[in-house]
């Protein structure tokens, strides 16, 4: 693969930043959850960089017990920008309740995929409800890699008003984030989906190195691995693109 120069990748996404903010949000503030990976920490760093720090939200969402919240805040405060906790773990706890019951009553089990996306799609509604009181817009914190295979839940983490990250693979993410002076432990991160204690390489099937090398080169050496990558990728695809409509043309 060709050399991935972070500096200059680092500048163009804060410029990015900027120009997008000029044309849908001037003077509007940044808004993401940050649960201490390295996603979020590098689009909070990128935001504090492109619009100053004061115009930038960091909102942690536990769902009850956050085993690492201690990463949230010590990101939090290395950047030095204004942040809020709201746990969604009672509001979890009684929806999914509220779920389970009437499910009961069609002879259906709640889904493990009903279990596993809840989470997100609360916090998705958490952010749009801190943005809209703050002047905010949503940002984004999936990284290429991730879309490119569906790793993520839609009108969950998949949802934002603007993607920093979403052209950039793991590995790129990872150099900006050193390039940023981000916490090394932070930035190397093993992401894990946060309910099973797996890791995202254990639930995907294959590496992050594998899948970005694949998606800049089109080279995969095993091709049991490429097939699993096209499967997830065009299965997926959905994910990414506006929701689909009749079209009604009138004579």
């Amino acid at each position: 693969m060709e050399q991935f120069d972070a500096k200059l990748v680092k500048d163009q996404v804060v410029q990015w930043i900027r120009d997008w903010f000029e044309e849908n949000g001037k003077g509007c503030n940044a808004v993401l959850g940050v649960s201490g990976g390295k996603d979020s920490s590098v689009v909070a760093a990128l935001c504090a960089e492109a619009l100053g720090k004061d115009r930038v939200i960091g909102v942690t969402m536990p769902n009850g017990v956050q085993k690492d919240i201690d990463d949230s805040m010590r990101l939090i405060n290395h950047l030095g920008i204004r942040h809020c906790n709201v746990n969604i773990g009672d509001t979890y706890q009684t929806l999914m309740e509220a779920v389970k019951e009437q499910l009961g009553t069609l002879g259906v089990d709640v889904s493990n995929q009903t279990i596993i996306n809840m989470p997100p799609r609360l916090r998705m509604t958490t952010l749009y409800a801190v943005s809209q009181s703050l002047n905010g817009r949503v940002a984004n914190t999936c990284n290429l890699s991730e879309d490119w295979v569906g790793y993520s839940t839609r009108y969950g983490d998949a949802a934002g008003d603007f993607s920093p990250l979403g052209g950039l693979t793991v590995r790129e993410v990872i150099a900006i984030g050193k390039e940023l002076g981000l916490p090394i432990d932070l930035v190397e991160k093993t992401p894990s989906d946060g309910l099973c204690g797996k890791s995202d390489e254990d639930n995907l099937g294959f590496t992050y190195a594998v899948l970005d090398r694949y998606i800049r080169t089109g080279e995969c050496d095993d091709p049991h691995v490429k097939a699993l990558i096209d499967g997830k990728h065009v299965k997926n695809l959905f994910k990414l693109k506006p929701i689909p409509h009749f079209e009604y043309c009138p004579e």
